[in-house]
């Protein structure tokens, strides 16, 4: 609401009264002689003053999504961006999911909320094909929207139909828009029309409660009065009223025809609006007689709409049989606006056309003149033709607005900062004493600053004052709160896979069968079958190796399990032994420490336009915590592209050089990445007093011997580089910091001399190479990590289409990627076709600007071309698998990867990661030949890939051997022969068990207590009915460190499948027991004789005593030790349940001698 008192002013103002009166005469109004943000602010201001509802008719969808940022800060209740494709309506398939599903919650709302609209409170940001007739009747779409409210009655059955109806997927666990899943009398939803997926809980037919959840943790969240299920396509309110015999058969291919025989829809469902609807609307339909139209640059909103429906003319004539048109002019779509007031926008002012000339001029100053811009505020400096600024009402919009008042402030001119941006009051105040008011605004709309002589209205914003620009890439991006990305478990066991069983050894995990009250997995060995208690799943992990071959089976009865296990064993004792060797030694380091954070840290941090995730939140404390010790930092900063490590980069960088005065050096591995990286500090810390160098192969000879002279002075505080910042030639006055980005990525000399460094300076390593969870838990406090697996929430899955090479396919995908301001990455499996690709790529796309980049061109040669891509200088780029790492360019959203099959699933999975980096929806071709018959394999590996579209999962999947592969360069390559043998999960808690041992545990280790009483301990199938969910809570059970822990489970429980019976109850507290039993080195508990029961240890007589101590004394008599086993009387005679509720409280009396708990929260 930065703007709202920008609005406010010039709608009371005499000029805005004026054309307020003139519009709601006239009915029409054009002006012209305005930038964006003039003419944003304007039409907000003209349709509030009416309070109209407000349509923004865009030339292209990059420009609306400029205006839907600038109109959220523009004293509007509800802004709404509604997504358009430049495809026609007569394509044979739908336009992509998530622009179809925005224009669904935009549509749902017109037609169950009409209330907003009609009180002025919402203004829509669209393209001028938003105006074309591909929609429903907003009457016909209606009767597909499906709302339910809180004590609402619906027959169950029923409304499963509906769902299905409606399209959407039945699922047994609800991840993604357009699922939905029943358990019970819970039914869980994702509306395609929302941010959130919904809960809804029923009591019979009566809906009880929904509230939303959070579709990773599956966790509830706020509760809702009522939510609205629209269809997930068009299809269904279309195909309802076809005659499917006539004129639509002609149009259907075989697949079409199969599809609709299997009751389902067929993809391109718009073609038919025509023949369902005798007239088919558009966005205006839905929006109330009394909307403001307003037409950014009318000329050009024209030729958008001529260009586009030339191509859509066309596919209409070539159709094999004639349907009722969809396109028509942009005067005659405009005409459709029937009585609306219409105002037309224009930043050219022509001569004659009949329009008002705001006449709005950019403020005349360059970046950091900051005496100058404070005279000009203070109307001592001519502006234009002898004006002055005297008199004008001055705003300051800034993300910043403390430093930029206090800059104003320092040459006299008398800024001040209003907080509250909607203090009309206050700031009526300053401006009457010509006094400029400075206002917050860290939003996403590029903003720049201007003159209105018109209304007597200056703004100056951030990019006057330090030459800052928008962070943001314009374009559209549906609003999600979270992003909807299962973190995958690596470790999930499926019937087939191969697992490693700690005492047992690799076999194959076949099915989960019930016996006796307790359920238990059945894995198939050499020599038989082993039946593992459920309860004891911790005992199992996937066999993980980089191998490709199936692994032998080992035998239950035979020794070669055990060789192998004391070989991994002895590597594992000797690396702990070098850890920690490694721990002493930088923990005797010492070095200078940071000083806390200054005033302007929390500015910086504050001008961050996006909402850190709770893992960079973490990862930036820990960072800070490092920098401000006396030890030397070293830590390891781990996550995905994208998902913010640059950020947490930043933050440190900025702490260094204004808390501790020090130089910072930012090293990369690519020419490229340098690039990026200094842009992105200019950009950031263009406010303050910051000097920066970029030192690569594009800096002449002279300019390298200025910024090496620089750095050795101290003239500059950062200088980004590759390589080269690590030569001998280089020195720093006082360098405080090294920021390494890919450090693997570098050859071993470089390696050698960013090691040598770390003994002097603090030292920040970010990487995209995963790190195990389970190795991050083993070098907590060895080694400093930090993982960020949170992706932001704007960041959606890769939409992946599997089809045989067609030259029209090739060129669709990469017209409509163009055509929405992108560009695209052409893959090729090798060299040698690369030049006939390219020469393909220019004869279907004429004009298209096309390079080439593969790994035999000479290395600068590359360089320059991938800089030249990543600077948009060419449109496509047609590649080997160099792309395949390290690459970052967010404008790039959609991939075609060529014969597909030849490539391997990592590889893929690796490519495909290149694109999808903003909050842009993204697309993955993969194309093979259409003439050859794939194989099985092939084809596995290929669908396998497409169902993979969750966001992380495809990502984490094929990083598992990237895994190994970072934890060997963790840890040493010299493991990874052991580590093959044991499998990777087991050698990962062999070497935590080893490094536990070393720090002094004199409580034996206890691999798993084994709980021998009479219980009935199991999840019911009537309760959990799918079996990979009960699977995942059996292990997630096994996983609970302690109470707490499992205290959340149980909370999950109820709150995904109702009240938990006993069986799983009783669950619940026996893994409670068999948690603090083992940490007290229990190993098993039985019944001997009626009255006791014995725990048995290999616990010494002096670690016991510690342990008895802790009890109160009139118990500790009940405990008998002796050499491995402790017998506690009297305990058997009493009831199961009640044993287990005993043995918890006296073990965890017991765990006060321990000098760890079993776990703590914080390790979970």
């Amino acid at each position: 609401m930065a703007f709202a008192s920008l609005v406010r002013a010039m709608g009371r103002s005499q000029l805005g009264r004026e054309l307020s009166a003139t519009l709601e005469q006239r009915g029409t109004l054009a002006l012209n002689g305005a930038q964006r943000l003039p003419k944003g602010l304007v039409a907000s201001a003209l349709a509030q003053n009416a309070e109209r509802p407000l349509l923004v008719v865009c030339p292209t969808l990059e420009e609306a999504g400029r205006w839907a940022a600038q109109l959220e800060a523009a004293n509007w209740p509800t802004v709404q961006f509604y997504p358009t494709t430049e495809a026609s309506p007569y394509e044979p398939h739908d336009p992509e999911s998530e622009l179809r599903w925005g224009q669904m919650q935009i549509l749902a709302d017109a037609v169950t909320q009409p209330e907003r609209a009609r009180q002025g409170q919402l203004a829509v940001v669209a393209t001028e094909r938003a105006l074309q007739p591909h929609l429903p009747p907003p009457e016909a779409f209606s009767q597909y929207c499906l709302s339910l409210a809180q004590g609402s009655s619906y027959d169950l059955k029923t409304l499963e139909q509906r769902l299905t109806q409606l399209g959407y997927e039945r699922v047994s666990l609800v991840e993604a828009e357009g699922q939905w899943g029943r358990r019970g009398d819970l039914i869980d939803v994702y509306p395609v029309s929302a941010e959130l997926p919904v809960r809804l809980e029923w009591f019979g037919d009566e809906l009880e409660q929904l509230r939303e959840f959070d579709p990773s943790s599956q966790r509830s969240l706020e509760p809702l009065e009522r939510v609205v299920l629209t269809p997930t396509r068009l299809a269904p309110t279309i195909g309802d009223r076809l005659d499917w015999d006539g004129l639509v058969a002609a149009h259907l291919s075989q697949q079409a025809r199969e599809a609709r025989e299997a009751g389902q829809w067929p993809q391109g469902m718009r073609r038919f609006l025509g023949l369902a609807f005798e007239q088919p609307a558009s966005l205006l339909a839905y929006l109330p007689e009394r909307t403001l139209v307003a037409i950014d640059e009318p000329a050009q909103c024209r030729a958008h709409s001529e260009s586009w429906l030339e191509h859509a003319r066309d596919q209409w004539q070539q159709l094999e049989a004639e349907l009722p048109p969809l396109h028509r002019s942009f005067d005659a779509s405009l005409a459709e606006a029937g009585e609306r007031p219409q105002l037309s926008l224009s930043e050219i002012a022509e001569q004659g056309d009949g329009a008002v000339n705001l006449a709005s001029r950019p403020i005349p100053t360059t970046p950091h003149q900051f005496g100058k811009l404070a005279e000009l505020l203070r109307g001592q400096r001519e502006v234009f033709s002898g004006t002055t600024l005297q008199n004008y009402a001055a705003w300051l919009i800034s993300a910043q607005p403390s430093r930029t008042v206090s800059l104003l402030q320092e040459h006299d001119c008398p800024a001040q900062f209003v907080p509250n941006p909607q203090d009309y009051p206050a700031i009526d105040k300053l401006q009457s004493q010509g006094v400029p008011a400075a206002l917050k605004y860290s939003g996403l709309a590029e903003v720049a600053g201007f003159i209105l002589p018109s209304f007597r209205i200056v703004v100056v914003t951030d990019r006057e004052f330090f030459g800052q620009h928008a962070l943001a890439t314009p374009g559209y991006v549906r609003k999600r709160r979270r992003a909807s990305s299962q973190q995958l478990d690596l470790n999930k066991l499926r019937p087939g896979d191969y697992v490693v069983h700690t005492n047992h050894g690799v076999g194959k995990f076949l099915r989960l069968e019930s016996w006796h009250n307790r359920e238990y997995m059945v894995v198939q060995y050499e020599d038989g079958l082993l039946r593992v208690p459920a309860d004891a799943v911790e005992l199992l992990s996937r066999f993980r190796r980089t191998g490709k071959r199936p692994p032998e089976l080992n035998r239950m009865s035979g020794k070669s399990w055990q060789r192998s296990k004391e070989k991994a064993r002895k590597s594992v004792q000797k690396l702990a032994v070098d850890l920690l060797e490694l721990y002493a030694k930088r923990s005797q380091q010492s070095g200078a420490a940071c000083p806390p954070d200054t005033p302007w840290q929390a500015e910086l941090e504050e001008s961050f336009p996006y909402p850190l995730t709770p893992d960079q939140q973490k990862a930036t404390q820990e960072v800070k915590q490092d920098l401000e010790s006396d030890r030397p930092m070293d830590r390891l900063v781990c996550g995905d592209v994208g998902f913010g490590k640059t950020e947490v980069a930043v933050r440190a960088m900025f702490k260094t050089i204004t808390a501790a005065g020090k130089q910072v050096a930012f090293l990369a591995p690519t020419t490229v990445l340098t690039q990026q990286h200094y842009h992105t500090l200019k950009e950031r810390f263009a406010p303050y007093p910051i000097e920066i160098g970029l030192l690569n192969r594009f800096r002449t000879a002279e300019e390298r011997k200025r910024i090496l002279q620089q750095l050795a002075t101290g003239e500059l505080d950062v200088v980004v580089g590759t390589h080269q910042l690590l030569g001998k030639n280089v020195q720093f006055r006082d360098l405080g910091l090294l920021v390494v980005d890919e450090e693997q990525r570098f050859g071993v000399n470089q390696k050698e001399k960013i090691k040598n460094l770390k003994s002097q300076v603090d030292v920040l390593t970010l990487t995209a190479t995963p790190i195990p969870r389970t190795l991050y838990m083993s070098l907590s406090g060895i080694r400093e990590m930090s993982l960020i697996t949170t992706p932001p929430p704007s960041r959606r899955p890769i939409e992946t289409h599997l089809s045989p090479y067609d030259s029209e396919v090739v060129r669709t995908a990469i017209r409509n990627e163009l055509d929405r301001g992108g560009q695209a990455f052409y893959v090729v499996p090798h060299v040698e076709g690369i030049e006939e690709a390219a020469a393909q790529l220019r004869q279907m796309l004429p004009g298209v600007r096309v390079a080439i980049a593969h790994g035999q061109m000479p290395e600068g040669e590359l360089e320059a071309t991938m800089l030249s891509f990543n600077n948009g200088e060419a449109d496509v780029l047609a590649c080997t698998t160099i792309i395949e790492s390290g690459l970052d360019i967010p404008r790039v959203n959609t991939i075609a990867i060529e014969d597909a099959h030849t490539f391997g699933l990592s590889q893929l999975y690796q490519l495909r990661g290149r694109v999808g980096r903003s909050g842009v929806q993204a697309h993955a071709w993969l194309l093979y030949p259409s003439q050859q018959q794939l194989s099985d394999v092939a084809r596995k590996r290929l669908r396998a890939l497409q169902e993979f579209t969750q966001l992380g999962s495809g990502y984490q999947l094929a990083m598992r051997d990237m895994e190994i592969r970072g934890v060997g360069e963790l840890l040493g390559s010299k493991q990874s022969g052991q580590m093959e043998a044991v499998g990777f999960d087991l050698y990962m808690s062999m070497l935590q068990e080893a490094l536990q041992e070393m720090q002094g545990r004199d409580i034996p280790q206890v691999e798993d207590t084994q709980i021998d009483l009479n219980l009935t301990a199991f999840v019911p199938s009537d309760y959990m009915p799918d079996t990979a969910q009960k699977m995942d809570a059996y292990r997630a059970v096994a996983a609970a460190g302690n109470a707490q822990a499992l205290a959340q489970i149980a909370a999950d429980w109820s709150d995904r499948y109702g009240p938990i019976p006993a069986p799983a109850q009783q669950l619940l507290r026996v893994m409670e027991l068999k948690q603090l039993a083992k940490s007290l080195g229990f190993g098993r508990i039985k019944p001997e004789g009626k009255q006791n029961l014995v725990l048995e240890t290999a616990m010494e007589e002096p670690a016991w005593k510690r342990l008895q101590q802790n009890l109160p004394e009139h118990l500790q008599g009940r405990f008998v030790y002796a050499p491995g086993r402790v017998t506690v009387r009297g305990l058997g005679a009493i009831k199961v349940d009640q044993q287990i509720e005993t043995l918890i409280e006296w073990f965890g009396k017991m765990q006060g001698a321990l000098a760890e708990p079993a776990l703590s929260a914080s390790q979970q």
